[in-house]
């Protein structure tokens, strides 16, 4: 039996498997969801923000397994909010902008500049699912 615990990181493996990696040499202002900021966000999001079990999950809403999930958002609204990445709740906690007890991820993670970059530029470009 597969606990929660492992859940999170078989998701995001087998997402990064199928969808392939993202690329340091792919360009940031190409930012696709598929390629590029759905397989950052399963791989350091999928450990809690995955239904139904994930603490992240149950205690915001928010679920990152798929493109309509992440654009429905949280509980509380978007966290994403289309071309305009610098109002958008989900970089706000990922960039600390907010609260140090409320960024993202809680882990020892962190998302690299480049990561952060390419997320920025999904956004920026209308966070469409492409």
């Amino acid at each position: 039996m597969i606990t929660h615990r492992f859940l999170g990181p078989l998701v995001a493996s087998a997402a990064l498997l199928l969808t392939g990696t993202w690329s340091s040499n792919a360009r940031a202002d190409d930012a696709s969801f598929k390629h590029e900021a759905h397989p950052i966000l399963l791989f350091y999001c999928a450990s809690c923000h995955t239904p139904p079990n994930g603490e992240g999950f149950e205690k915001s809403g928010l679920d990152i397994t798929t493109y309509e999930s992440i654009m429905k958002g949280t509980k509380l609204g978007p966290i994403i909010v289309p071309g305009d990445a610098f109002s958008s709740n989900m970089m706000v906690l990922i960039e600390g902008r907010a609260s140090k007890q409320l960024k993202m991820p809680h882990n020892d993670q962190e998302l690299s500049k480049w990561e952060k970059t390419i997320l920025r530029r999904w956004i920026n470009r209308g966070a469409k699912n492409d």
